[in-house]
Order: C-alpha cells, then structure tokens, then sequence
C-alpha cells in the first residue's frame, strides 16, 4: 500500500510539474541571423584629374579612368562599383536629363520604391537629383549633377551579385554615403 502511495504521490507531481510548465507563453522560432558587415570609414581624398571636375572620393575605393572623362570607382571589399559618365551639355540638357531619369526608372519593375532627393549648391553651380532605389533592383542609388550650362555628371552603382536587397544593405548604404559626398564636393573646373 505505501507503494502505491509513493506512486500516487509521484504521479501527482510529475501531472503538477507538466502543468505548470505548459502554461507559459507560446515559444516563437528565432529569426534567422545575418552577417554583421562593418566597413571602415574611409578619408575622403580629391580626385583631381585632368577632366572639367573634381570632386572627393573613398580612399579605400579604387578609382580607374576608363577614357573621355569617365570613370569607374571600385568597392572590391564590396564586390561593388560606382560607375561615373561625363557628358558635355552642348544644347542637349533636356536630353540628357530625360536618359538620366530613364536610367533610374528602368528598375522600376523590381524596385519596391524609388526615392527622389533634389540637390541644389548655387555657389558651386551644382544642380542634380540622388535617387534611391529600394528593392532587388540591379541598383540601388544613381545620381546627376549639372550646371546646366557646360557639364553633365551620372553616377550608379551596382554590385557583382543577384540583388538582394536584405544581404547587400550595408554595403548599399555605405556606398550610397560616398555618392551623396562626391554629389557635395564636387566643383566644376
């Protein structure tokens, strides 16, 4: 009989003890983790070729003249580049505004959003739009700057991967910090 007590009692707390355990809240599935990206923050350097501009750029970047004024700035950490095309306005501004605009909303169809930031320096003569491109679009940020009278510059940037805006934010952002600095540093020669 005190057997049976003994494994009555046990029974009791073992029903007690599952009882008091499966009150508690749902449990809910950790999110799946990323990849921590910190990059260094670069000094700003000028980049004064023999092109009508200059302007400051990452040192961490690399830059290569790829002929009439254009360049390309390369990310190689990033798997990234920053692709900057001159053009003369000779009577052909609005032209060239419209193929800077149809650049941009040429990604439309994978964007989720594209974010227009007008840029206006009148003691520079420096007039231009920085679009940011949400989404797995192919890029992120593109730019132009003007003086409307003599000079046309565009930038964009694209990285070496698939979009995917969740894995290549960081370096989007990064990126997208030295844009904006080579849309504020730049002067016209």
């Amino acid at each position: 009989m005190k057997n049976i007590k003994t494994l009555h009692t046990a029974f009791l707390l073992f029903l007690l003890g599952i009882m008091a355990t499966s009150c508690g809240e749902d449990t809910i599935p950790k999110p799946q983790a990323y990849l921590r990206l910190d990059y260094p923050m670069g000094k700003y350097i000028p980049y004064t070729g023999s092109c009508p501009y200059t302007f400051g750029y990452n040192s961490l970047a690399h830059i290569k003249d790829k002929g009439n004024c254009n360049l390309t700035i390369e990310y190689p950490r990033m798997k990234a580049t920053l692709f900057i095309t001159y053009k003369p306005v000779e009577g052909n501004l609005n032209a060239l505004l419209r193929d800077a605009q149809k650049l941009t909303y040429e990604h439309v169809i994978k964007a989720d959003e594209i974010l227009e930031q007008p840029y206006i320096n009148d003691e520079k003569k420096a007039y231009g739009m920085f679009y940011q491109v949400g989404g797995n679009a192919a890029t992120n940020a593109q730019f132009y700057v003007t003086d409307s009278t003599h000079h046309f510059l565009t930038g964009s940037m694209y990285f070496y991967a698939k979009p995917n805006f969740d894995s290549i934010m960081p370096a989007a952002s990064y990126i997208k910090d030295d844009m904006r600095n080579i849309m504020e540093t730049l002067s016209w020669k």
